[in-house]
């Protein structure tokens, strides 16, 4: 991998490449990401069906915007081209793909599969092989942005995997992210997105700390706003979604604290693997798991400035 130069599909506020297209894409896992992801590939006239461990989900999803729900995901492999995967963790995936009634055992030759998740790198990399033993490729395409950036098409993908895959991948992904980054061979996209997910989750603790900090100030929220968002050399995308959060106590799901709490696991598991030090991402993750203890799981981890806040 020295050397290899990322190529990006998209630039910010590129539509080269948008057209219709009779590829037949089947989803699995409609989460906050998954649910909006396979709205705007169903919006492209791209989505056949979708599969969901709730099977109530799918069926809801399969009223509302006229596509089949698939009661496994081998039904849903069987009849798709190209599968998206967008799931919790690794154990998730490896039941969607490699359990019982798993995207394998219906998967055709030539299909591709897109996982989405943010997983291990060596788990993602292990059914990336598999799945090419079969005659069918897999990428790995974690995502950078919240529910809302789906929702605008705005996210980033980092696809890592062959070129002839990510070359058909772009065709599918194009229609949900605004950039698309081909950054290495299978695991790297997932590499890159720890890399991004260990900055973002210390930044987060970081402004949770400062916030606190301002109320014990006596600062007004206003100010704290203001300083933030707007006026610090600091300031950056992440400030402006999450400092009006922990203002206002409004915890409501961008992203989960608890998915949070297992990209860290992963980003602490993968760096003592190569004797690198991350005292920060380190710190982070030890207040991503007491918050958990505190029950924020399924609040948005920006909810980590409770574990500060004096009981």
């Amino acid at each position: 991998m020295d050397n290899y130069s990322p190529r990006l599909l998209f630039k910010p506020g590129s539509n080269a490449g948008r057209g219709m297209t009779n590829i037949r894409v089947g989803l699995a896992g409609l989460g906050v990401m998954g649910w909006r992801i396979a709205k705007n590939l169903r919006d492209a006239g791209l989505l056949i069906g979708v599969y969901n461990r709730t099977f109530d989900k799918a069926l809801r999803f399969s009223r509302e915007f006229g596509v089949e729900a698939f009661k496994t995901p081998s039904e849903l492999a069987r009849a798709s081209d190209v599968i998206i995967t967008m799931l919790s963790d690794d154990e998730a995936v490896r039941n969607v793909i490699a359990g019982s009634d798993g995207v394998l055992s219906g998967l055709r030759p030539g299909s591709l599969v897109i996982d989405m998740s943010t997983i291990s790198p060596s788990v993602s990399i292990e059914l990336a092989n598999t799945i090419k033993s079969r005659g069918s490729e897999m990428v790995d395409a974690p995502v950078i942005g919240t529910s809302i950036a789906v929702e605008r098409k705005e996210i980033v993908v980092l696809v890592g995997g062959s070129d002839e895959a990510f070359n058909r991948a772009r065709e599918v992904l194009q229609y949900t992210a605004k950039t698309i980054v081909h950054v290495g061979p299978n695991g790297y996209g997932l590499y890159a997105k720890l890399i991004n997910n260990a900055l973002l989750g210390s930044y987060v603790v970081a402004l949770a700390e400062v916030v606190q900090l301002g109320k014990a100030f006596g600062l007004n929220d206003s100010v704290i706003l203001d300083v933030l968002t707007k006026l610090s050399s600091a300031r950056s995308p992440t400030s402006e979604l999450k400092v009006p959060k922990m203002l206002s106590g409004d915890y409501s799901v961008q992203f989960a604290l608890k998915h949070m709490r297992k990209d860290l696991d992963i980003v602490n598991r993968e760096a003592s693997i190569r004797g690198v030090p991350i005292p920060m991402a380190s710190l982070a993750l030890q207040l991503y798991r007491i918050a958990e203890r505190m029950g924020l799981s399924e609040e948005d981890f920006a909810a980590v400035l409770k574990v500060l806040v004096k009981q």
